[in-house]
């Protein structure tokens, strides 16, 4: 559909609730809606919508994209919001894939086939999926605690468009892979942000009371998220 200049996705589904979301890199709009809603509400809703779509529109667009990453020596990665050059190596005979923090200021890979990017790509992500695991299971028994909350499970997922989410009827997380390259700081905002949500379901203002009450400084941790550089 389109309206006032946006061309809009319509996908109608199995559902309850509408639901819009803009995607980026390029600001692309989808709404879901429930299978027999009429085509006058949705235009009402997605009227009155227009501003916040613009404004995240906006935001999509100003903020920066990494390069596309080569898995080459003395590229540039991150790790629990550090910065560090990589080094690849090849691994003994018979052993696994390894990275290793090296000297504080290398990421260094170990692999059979230094010369591939496959991998080498395997073995960071590995690596940042095995180190974003540990971090989450400190700190979401943790942040349980402090809510009097307590999740289902949880588990991490390449996302494109969300740091995590929370389905509060099941009381399951999830959370981006991508997390793993962010200081821990904005994790634990994260976590405690999708726990918020089996206390409160919107971003209302009492949720926003309940991060105010305990993760005070939750918006610079939020806006820093936000400036970061997507991998999209």
């Amino acid at each position: 559909m389109e309206l006032a200049g946006l061309e809009i996705e319509l996908l109608l589904k199995d559902i309850k609730n509408l639901h819009l979301a803009v995607y980026p890199p390029d600001g692309r709009i989808r709404l879901a809606a429930p299978l027999e809603t009429d085509i006058g509400t949705l235009e009402v809703y997605v009227a009155s919508k227009i501003p916040w779509i613009r404004k995240q529109q906006r935001v999509i667009m100003r903020q920066p994209r990494q390069s596309v990453r080569l898995f080459e020596e003395r590229e540039s990665h991150f790790f629990q919001g550090r910065r560090y050059l990589l080094r690849v190596a090849k691994q003994a005979p018979g052993q696994k894939p390894e990275v290793n923090i090296f000297r504080k200021k290398f990421l260094e890979i170990r692999v059979q086939e230094p010369d591939s990017f496959v991998m080498k790509g395997d073995a960071v992500e590995s690596f940042y999926r095995t180190e974003l695991r540990k971090t989450l299971g400190e700190l979401i028994p943790t942040w349980e605690a402090r809510l009097g909350v307590l999740s289902a499970k949880w588990r991490i997922k390449s996302m494109r468009t969300k740091w995590g989410s929370c389905n509060p009827e099941t009381a399951n997380l999830l959370f981006n892979l991508e997390l793993a390259k962010q200081p821990l700081e904005c994790v634990e905002y994260v976590v405690a942000h999708e726990l918020a949500h089996l206390l409160e379901r919107t971003h209302n203002g009492n949720f926003q009371a309940l991060l105010n009450q305990h993760l005070p400084n939750w918006r610079l941790f939020k806006e820093r998220l936000t400036e970061t550089p997507t991998a999209v």
